[in-house]
């Protein structure tokens, strides 16, 4: 049976094409370019991937409150299918960062798939209109080491706070308040999305220590609480 269209996208979304000659392949073009092809580790169930995916240009800003519950619902519905497990993410105002375990190539590919797909519908009804929400591929970087995790964490939960945001507290547009490896807060009780299975996502980064809520993601210096407001 040949391929479809949508498994050809999602071929697009993960693996780089045009075999192994150097500079192979679709080439970026355009305003932005699409994301470059590389080669990648290979996606094993030992190894968590850090995955980010932008919106196209135009829409309303994600980090309102009227979207917040809605997203929320989007991505606790799509965050356990297909081999696929959504275990931490993040939204700022026109991209999102997820934080994600897969059995392999396919798994990741189907559970993006289906998780974008979801989230696109519901903000779209949500903003009452029609038509493409995410920009071009997913960037993802499979990682294999405890460190890499531990930068990945505090990159992703604290990803507000790079892009300039003081907030008081745990960023409310992340899974932050359910994260259950800061040193400094308790985690919320309620959890909807999985825990992970990997030894590197749920103990090996942890060889680095716990996560302040006070930590910058790499490159960025502590704030003070006593001069933040909320985001």
């Amino acid at each position: 049976m040949s391929r479809s269209r949508s498994d050809n996208l999602e071929q697009l979304a993960l693996f780089r094409r045009g075999g192994r000659r150097d500079g192979a392949g679709r080439k970026p073009a355009g305003k932005r370019a699409l994301v470059a092809h590389s080669r990648r580790a290979r996606v094993t169930r030992h190894t968590p991937v850090f995955v980010t995916t932008k919106l196209v240009e135009g829409l309303p800003n994600l980090r309102r409150e009227r979207t917040l519950a809605l997203l929320r619902d989007s991505l606790a519905a799509g965050a356990d299918r297909f081999g696929f497990r959504l275990v931490e993410y993040s939204v700022q105002s026109n991209h999102l960062h997820f934080v994600v375990e897969a059995q392999d190539e396919r798994a990741l590919g189907r559970g993006m798939k289906g998780l974008l797909v979801r989230l696109a519908k519901a903000l779209n009804q949500a903003w009452d209109r029609n038509g493409r929400v995410i920009r071009d591929r997913y960037h993802a970087r499979v990682l294999t080491t405890p460190r890499e995790v531990r930068q990945v964490l505090v990159y992703a939960l604290q990803n507000a706070r790079k892009h300039g945001a003081r907030i008081l507290g745990i960023d409310a547009y992340s899974s932050g308040p359910w994260f259950e490896g800061w040193a400094d807060r308790s985690p919320r009780a309620d959890r909807v999305l999985p825990r992970p299975t990997s030894w590197l996502l749920s103990f090996g980064w942890t060889k680095g220590g716990l996560i302040s809520t006070r930590e910058m993601p790499r490159g960025g210096e502590a704030w003070d609480p006593a001069e933040a407001w909320p985001a």
